[in-house]
């Protein structure tokens, strides 16, 4: 297939889950797929949370901005039934919706993990991903696009990261099982693993300035990332460039993900 790098989502409209603020992720994939023509939808949890987004939408063009709150089902059913009603069909939705209590995240995973903690990280963090693909799966009649957020800590132990790690894990092999169900629906599956950046989210973890400096100092590219740089590899993942992708956790990481142990002589720099 040849596709033409120039409006490269011209035609396509999809929604955007979990935009904070214009430092969040989401936000940065939101820029790089609306400069190629796509058409977007945003949902927020909370009023708080909706003064900042419905000014970001409308400055793309989106003046359709819904409340949502994946612990309450009836509210996800309400944002794909008037999607539904607005555009009958839907070719991606982004999904970048993770929360975990963050006195949790701190300290040993063995000592400071509580049962209801866990099973409300799982639900938000890992299952909304399921739930929002079984709603979107059924407005994508010629095949579709769905991408979730990930991080290095759901393959190795990162500090103060412990059941968010663990709800990341559940995260991509749900993309995998995902994949394999609805592959032959031509929709296809995949998730961006980033790198540290400076976002609201990555505020609530503790010794977050540490983990940031570390990875700069160590990856290959000597550098973090930025949501920009999320934004270009994700609107790859969401378009016809990657017709023959799905079950994929794709890096965005300045390399750090191959790194074992870093360069001897070079463990000053990342502790400054």
């Amino acid at each position: 297939m040849t596709v033409s790098a120039k409006g490269l989502m011209t035609g396509k409209r999809g929604l955007i889950m979990g935009v904070a603020n214009d430092h969040s992720i989401a936000w940065g994939i939101a820029q790089a797929v609306a400069a190629e023509g796509g058409r977007l939808a945003f949902t927020y949890q909370g009023e708080a949370l909706g003064k900042r987004v419905k000014p970001l939408a409308e400055s793309l063009g989106s003046a359709l901005t819904l409340p949502c709150d994946v612990e309450d089902l009836a509210s996800v059913d309400k944002v794909f039934a008037e999607l539904e009603q607005e555009w009958t069909t839907l070719d991606f939705v982004v999904h970048a919706i993770g929360f975990s209590d963050k006195n949790e995240l701190k300290g040993r995973y063995v000592d400071a993990t509580t049962r209801d903690n866990f099973s409300r990280t799982m639900v938000i963090s890992a299952y909304s991903f399921t739930e929002v693909a079984q709603r979107a799966m059924k407005l994508m009649p010629n095949g579709g696009s769905l991408l979730t957020l990930t991080y290095g800590g759901s393959t190795r132990v990162m500090p103060n990261y412990n059941v968010m790690g663990v709800a990341k894990a559940a995260l991509e092999a749900s993309v995998r099982y995902l994949a394999a169900d609805l592959g032959e629906e031509n929709i296809r599956v995949n998730a961006i693993s980033a790198g540290p950046i400076r976002t609201l989210a990555g505020a609530g973890i503790a010794d977050a300035r540490f983990m940031f400096n570390f990875q700069k100092a160590h990856a290959p590219l000597r550098r973090t990332v930025t949501i920009e740089d999320v934004g270009g590899a994700a609107l790859y993942l969401l378009s016809d460039l990657s017709a023959g992708v799905t079950g994929e956790v794709h890096f965005v990481d300045a390399g750090y993900n191959i790194i074992s142990m870093p360069q001897p002589g070079s463990l000053k720099n990342g502790m400054e």
